[in-house]
């Protein structure tokens, strides 16, 4: 007898477009039933499918569809594309998913990028409007007007580039695991071993999504350490003491199916349809009374992700990770690093949030990196969870070097891998780890060579605050760097001289544009070589957060002492690592007050002129405004 469930849509996430090149695409898919969808374009051209399938239960199908067509696509115009599923046009099952005045889904492939949407830092509670929205309100108006005419308005974006923590697996709102729980049970998913992963009570999911501390009190679960060197080693010695630093671990998403429910519920309105949000058993009156606050901004965030499914149908989206994809603070130096990979529950909780990353993110960045055998050993771990294989696969996917790719655009995106491939300090345990280690940072001096220009995606800003790179120097000094997320280029002398010699490297592009994210407030500078005459020009453009927001007053008064300490004429520029090179701040646009950092959740928009340099940068705001970062007056730009 079959298991369907009628009541739940035959598409439960989806259709995402992933990477678009003129003779091959990408697209990423979620069905409630294992069918095989049929693409076809407005243009009379032969599609060849390649569709892969992982299936986490009988009616839970992820799918990534590979086209190779025999003719390329035109550039620069509208491409109208069709999927059919079952005999039925999406869009008659999804009529939302279309734009006004359009019958068909469609995207438009650049002859070269003429403007770039950018972001980071999405978390569904944040009590803010979502920078996805401003981007789906552009297109509408791409749709409906003439940007040759309107100045306000740039080409088709050609990239939707989202540069980490697309979603929180450690800070998680209480409706939104109650939410997660219930899909999980809707669509009858598999219980997930956990026996042996040293959490005595705790044998299976079922047994954690019924455990007492299953709802504001996952920090209770959650592994500790013993020992003199603790992570969170900030009053006493030789006590226990959380492996994970997060201090919203209280809801920390744990088994693979929280993790891989976690994406449906943040890019899609389908599984939200049969979605419980009703307040569980319980809860203390303080939970209780947060549950209540988290659920009207949950239900208000679910209210728009009609338009967040429709803007991933018509624009390419780049991903890739950063810490709260997995875990705050993810292997940010040796000590967090043994002691999270030494125990196994902990070890568990980050290969799950690593394999959901693969299905939801990586698989469509670059497909042709997976190879059968791992498909084929994903696919086995999903039909029995927390058997052996799911352990071998486990430490197959922890091993994995790849996760950074490439997408040959003109001028070509280059995304970077900051989080598994770490230099780690050879003299403290407790220090900082480089973001990259040598092998990968020689690999990327090979990419960029014969490049005129290129878009580099960090998710950590190569450039940052001084001030706040200082605060966290300091505090890595006393011993504490996960007090402070003391995670930036500049922490580690190795990554952070190698990265700043690539940019002064004869054989590296001319133009760099730098896309970063992961602070939650955003910046413009311009970097330029000091004594040096035509050259390379870099640009670092930091968007964060599209749904998160830094602390208001915190970074007023951060702003201000920044400016003062490190003026053009401070001695303080000279004892950084940059002092070879200009830092030139840009100014947001209504700010007379002289602040460079905007701190306001939305959405980067860089656009780009034929030669890859950016000839205007803006951040749309959450609510509607565009603010652009102005240049500065040559006499007064010095930082």
């Amino acid at each position: 007898m079959s298991n369907a469930v009628p009541s739940i849509s035959l598409v439960l996430a989806g259709p995402i477009l992933r990477r678009i090149e003129r003779a091959r695409l990408a697209i990423w898919m979620v069905l409630t039933k294992p069918i095989e969808p049929t693409i076809t374009f407005s243009q009379d051209i032969n599609v060849t499918q390649n569709i892969k399938t992982l299936s986490a239960a009988e009616n839970l199908h992820y799918l990534l569809i590979n086209l190779t067509l025999d003719a390329e696509l035109p550039t620069d115009e509208w491409i109208d594309y069709q999927i059919e599923l079952d005999g039925q046009n999406l869009v008659s099952l999804s009529p939302d998913l279309l734009y006004p005045n359009k019958s068909s889904l469609g995207f438009i492939i650049p002859n070269h990028i003429g403007s770039v949407l950018h972001g980071s830092c999405r978390k569904p509670h944040h009590q803010s409007e979502d920078g996805l929205i401003e981007a789906d309100r552009l297109l509408a108006k791409l749709i409906n007007s003439d940007s040759t005419t309107d100045s306000a308005l740039p080409t088709w974006p050609s990239l939707l580039v989202m540069s980490g923590d697309q979603i929180y697996s450690d800070d998680v709102a209480g409706p939104m695991l109650r939410a997660i729980h219930s899909v999980i049970e809707k669509l009858d998913l598999p219980a997930e071993k956990m026996k042996g992963l040293g959490v005595p009570d705790i044998e299976n999911s079922i047994a954690l999504y019924g455990h007492h501390d299953c709802y504001y009190g996952r920090a209770d679960i959650l592994p500790k350490v013993k020992g003199n060197r603790a992570l969170l080693d900030m009053l006493f010695d030789g006590v226990k003491k959380p492996i994970f630093t997060t201090d919203t671990a209280h809801n920390h998403l744990i088994s693979l199916h929280e993790h891989l429910i976690m994406y449906l519920l943040v890019w899609s309105p389908e599984p939200w349809k049969f979605a419980d949000l009703s307040e569980p058993a319980g809860l203390s009156p303080e939970n209780s009374s947060l549950y209540k606050e988290e659920q009207e901004i949950i239900e208000h965030f679910k209210s728009e992700l009609n338009r967040v499914r429709r803007l991933f149908a018509h624009i390419p989206v780049a991903m890739i990770f950063d810490d709260h994809d997995i875990t705050d603070d993810w292997n940010l130096n040796r000590e967090w690093e043994e002691a999270v990979y030494g125990h196994p529950f902990s070890k568990r909780m980050i290969a799950n949030g690593l394999s959901a990353y693969f299905l939801c993110q990586a698989w469509g960045n670059c497909p042709e990196k997976f190879q059968q055998d791992f498909i084929d050993e994903y696919a086995e771990m999903l039909r029995d969870p927390g058997c052996k294989t799911h352990q071998v696969f486990h430490d197959h996917i922890l091993k994995f070097e790849g996760w950074e790719y490439e997408w040959k655009t003109e001028p070509p995106l280059i995304v970077i891998d900051s989080r598994t491939r770490r230099w780690r300090s050879e003299n403290s345990m407790v220090k900082p780890s480089g973001l990259l280690d040598w092998e990968a940072l020689c690999d990327i001096q090979q990419k960029l060579y014969g490049n005129k220009s290129v878009l580099l995606v960090s998710p950590a800003p190569i450039y940052g605050m001084k001030l706040i790179e200082t605060i966290q120097g300091i505090f890595t000094w006393f011993g504490k760097p996960l007090v402070v997320d003391a995670e930036n280029w500049m922490a580690h002398p190795g990554t952070a001289n190698s990265i700043l010699n690539i940019f002064r490297h004869s054989k590296t592009p001319q133009n760099f544009v730098i896309l970063s994210g992961d602070v939650h407030y955003s910046f413009v500078y311009d970097v330029e070589l000091r004594k040096t005459e035509g050259g390379p020009d870099i640009w670092q453009v930091t968007s964060s957060g599209l749904r998160n927001e830094f602390p208001k007053k915190l970074l007023d008064i951060l702003d201000v002492l920044n400016r003062w300490l490190y003026s053009p004429r401070s001695p303080l520029n000279w004892f950084t690592k940059r002092k070879r090179m200009r830092i030139i701040p840009r100014k947001p646009d209504g700010h007379a007050d002289g602040r460079r950092l905007l701190n306001a959740a939305g959405i980067g928009l860089v656009e780009l002129n034929e030669t890859g340099q950016p000839w205007r940068i803006r951040q749309l705001v959450a609510g509607g405004e565009a603010i652009e970062f102005n240049r500065m007056e040559r006499h007064s730009r010095w930082q």
